[in-house]
């Protein structure tokens, strides 16, 4: 049986901030557009939370039944490790995708019934990702996914169900939460091109190769910055305080632009999460004023 801080590294707490940064960000946007009511913005992170956990999970078992952990170079996974059985990751997984479809059942009831189909499609992504018998996420199309549901829907989304409508600037917002969510799956797939190679995981890093993989990734960091100029120029001059996390970038760019390989590059999976986050709620400040 797997410890209390076994399960709480399974559920890889570093990714967090994916789930955090789009729903800081659609707040931003919605705020700008009027008051809100703030049990709603709870309700988005927790279905957030519980989601990007319930994946997490998920890819723990759906990786450690067909093997692709067995040779793990990155955090520990509970089944590939032995430290929890298959049975209990899966059931974990779907805990917290209940939770995310209680919250996301009151939100759309009390906002939009056509929420109920959106969150219906988070949950089915969310375990096709790497579940069931053909897989996305091992055809190359995991950064596609992160990009629309940590991104596109989850900022989106957050900001309708606060606001009752979207616009021009949450949608720069998704874009950019949407581009920089990416880059972290962009390093981890980066770090397991060896592992995922010989296990058959074809994964978009596989695809192009560890030299254009380094350059996506640093593109990917650069749209964030350019979204804040965007937004600073045409919707509020203080949509610029968002470059006060261009320091991070540098430092999540930094081990990736040097060669780093292997374990040498997990800290750019934080530096890029921190800078996210960091962006995220940068820019709602700067959006709200």
């Amino acid at each position: 049986m797997a410890t209390p801080k076994e399960w709480i590294e399974g559920g890889r707490p570093r990714t967090l901030p994916n789930a955090i940064a789009p729903v800081v960000a659609g707040t931003g946007a919605a705020l700008r557009l009027g008051s809100i009511e703030w049990w709603k913005f709870v309700l988005a992170l927790v279905v957030a939370l519980a989601l990007i956990i319930g994946v997490n999970y998920a890819n723990d078992y759906s990786d450690g039944i067909r093997g692709t952990d067995d040779d793990r170079v990155g955090p520990m996974r509970l089944v590939g490790s032995g430290a929890a059985s298959p049975s209990a990751v899966k059931q974990a997984a779907f805990i917290c995708f209940g939770i995310a479809a209680v919250c996301g059942l009151v939100l759309a009831l009390t906002t939009a019934w056509w929420l109920i189909l959106v969150g219906a499609v988070c949950i089915a992504g969310a375990w096709f990702y790497t579940g069931g018998s053909r897989p996305y996420g091992y055809a190359g199309l995991g950064e596609i996914a992160v990009f629309t549901f940590f991104g596109l829907v989850a900022v989106l989304g957050t900001e309708f169900v606060l606001a009752d409508r979207v616009d021009w600037v949450g949608l720069g917002a998704a874009v950019a939460v949407g581009s920089i969510s990416t880059a972290v799956l962009v390093v981890n797939n980066l770090r397991d091109i060896p592992s995922d190679t010989e296990s058959g995981k074809i994964t978009l890093a596989v695809r192009l190769g560890d030299k254009r993989t380094r350059l996506l990734f640093g593109a990917l960091l650069c749209v964030p910055l350019a979204v804040s100029i965007l937004l600073g120029v045409f919707a509020t001059p203080w949509a610029l305080v968002g470059l006060i996390a261009a320091p991070l970038v540098f430092v999540a760019y930094r081990p990736v632009r040097a060669g780093a390989v292997g374990p040498q590059l997990v800290p750019s999976l934080g530096a890029t999460g921190q800078a996210m986050l960091a962006w995220a709620a940068l820019t709602a400040v700067g959006l709200v004023v």
